[in-house]
């Protein structure tokens, strides 16, 4: 049978989507593509805000509008986090959890029999194993994904992936050897590790987020990229092992989601600005050109104006190579969703708008310092515009005047100026 996937949300998913296709391609599933049709179409959810679950609900319409005789299956935190009687499944023919991906071919081998709707969701518990997953290949040429923690035990006032992912599990150090090792052998020259709180990996069997990522970086050959961090885990100590490994890439995504203590403290994150700014400069102590990316939330409940500019102020001040904005989403079943204080819509949009404005300021300020650089950029693919693109370690995005033979080689560039978001380069035989 022809399967199709959609994968909605986070680089977890992504890993997750690749591990169940992987899955079902060794029992005779055929994968297309999304603009083929299929017999099974997977959807991999998202449930961190109540966005991510309308934009899901719309996809599952859609698929059944157009393909009316299509399997759908929902996996993923929204499938988690729903009741087996919400409206919201009525074109779903089988919710399979969290817990249960693993089982996706014996699932549809059952509802092939019986033609019954299956809701096959098992709540978390506190001492749950991780499950290690394998990936072959993904659908990116050069960089692959490897997940080494799942779950989370922050319990942040909006989020519901606690309830969705349950606590924290950490995978073996063997594992990611062995991981890192074959997407080397298969020819990847970049890994990114990522996690739902990817820096609490160890937290549950007496490990350390460093000897994941000096195991990766030991592990073969090729970069080592973090996904999304929390920032109070970036002590001085991780750092200096960070720094020891050539093929480490300076790049941290270190999430702020508000750049104004009382908000923080009401949206229950752990940390203070003036402890987050400290993080922010040792990472620049440690390493030579790192940059610092990040999320920010705008318009959560509760913010006044004073407090909206405070975090505006505070995210062009710090200094971020790249700022990922987005307006608060109310999702049902959290504390923020109680909370008083909810901010309008049109509102929250002109928040979000004047907060890309200082973050684009910054993003231009960060760009400056990369010009007359040489970097080792990683060529990946051709843009519509015929220049070639990839990525220096720290992530800034280049393009450069090259052909298809660079692709998935790693090349010293020459970085001559900004374009845009991005930087035009050259690529040249300096070091």
């Amino acid at each position: 049978m022809r399967v199709k996937i959609y994968t909605l949300g986070c680089k977890v998913n992504q890993f997750e989507s690749n591990a169940m296709i992987n899955i079902l391609k060794k029992e005779g599933y055929t994968p297309v593509e999304e603009n083929e049709s299929s017999e099974v179409t997977i959807i991999n959810s998202c449930a961190v805000t109540g966005v991510s679950e309308q934009k899901a609900v719309k996809l599952i319409n859609r698929i059944r509008r157009e393909n009316p005789d299509t399997v759908i299956v929902l996996t993923g935190c929204m499938a988690q986090t729903q009741d087996s009687s919400s409206s919201k499944l009525k074109d779903v023919d089988i919710v399979l959890g969290n817990k249960r991906r693993t089982d996706i071919v014996t699932v549809l081998r059952d509802y092939f029999a019986e033609k019954k709707k299956i809701h096959f969701v098992e709540e978390y518990f506190k001492r749950d194993n991780n499950e290690d997953l394998e990936v072959c290949n993904f659908s990116e040429r050069t960089r692959a994904f490897l997940k080494i923690e799942d779950g989370c035990n922050r319990f942040c006032s909006y989020c519901i992936i606690p309830y969705a992912r349950g606590r924290v599990r950490s995978c073996s150090l063997e594992y990611i050897k062995k991981e890192v090792q074959g997407f080397a052998e298969n020819g990847y020259k970049e890994v990114v590790l990522v996690g739902i709180n990817l820096s609490s990996f160890g937290s549950d069997n007496g490990l350390s987020f460093a000897d994941a990522v000096k195991t990766a970086c030991e592990a073969a050959d090729v970069r080592i990229r973090l996904g999304s961090l929390e920032p109070e885990s970036m002590d001085m100590e991780t750092l200096k092992v960070f720094a020891k490994y050539d093929n480490f890439c300076p790049q941290f995504h270190l999430s702020l989601q508000s750049g104004c203590d009382a908000t923080l403290k009401r949206m229950n994150r752990h940390y203070t600005t003036s402890e987050y700014e400290i993080i922010v400069s040792d990472i620049r102590s440690v390493f030579e050109n790192p940059s610092i990316t990040t999320d920010v939330m705008v318009g959560f409940a509760g913010e006044t104006d004073d407090e909206f500019k405070a975090s505006a102020e505070f995210v062009e001040h710090t200094g971020f190579a790249r700022t990922h904005i987005f307006p608060y989403s109310r999702r049902p079943g959290t504390a923020a969703d109680r909370a008083k204080g909810q901010i309008p819509g049109d509102v929250k949009k002109e928040r979000a708008s004047i907060m890309a404005e200082y973050a684009e300021r910054s993003r231009q300020a960060f760009l400056r310092t990369q010009v007359g650089r040489i970097e080792k950029v990683l060529i990946e693919t051709r843009n519509k515009n015929g220049m070639y693109e990839g990525y220096t370690p720290n992530y800034t995005l280049v393009h450069v005047k090259a052909d298809e033979s660079y692709v998935n080689k790693i090349v010293n560039v020459r970085l001559a100026e900004i374009e845009d978001d991005h930087i035009i380069g050259e690529i040249t035989e300096e070091t």
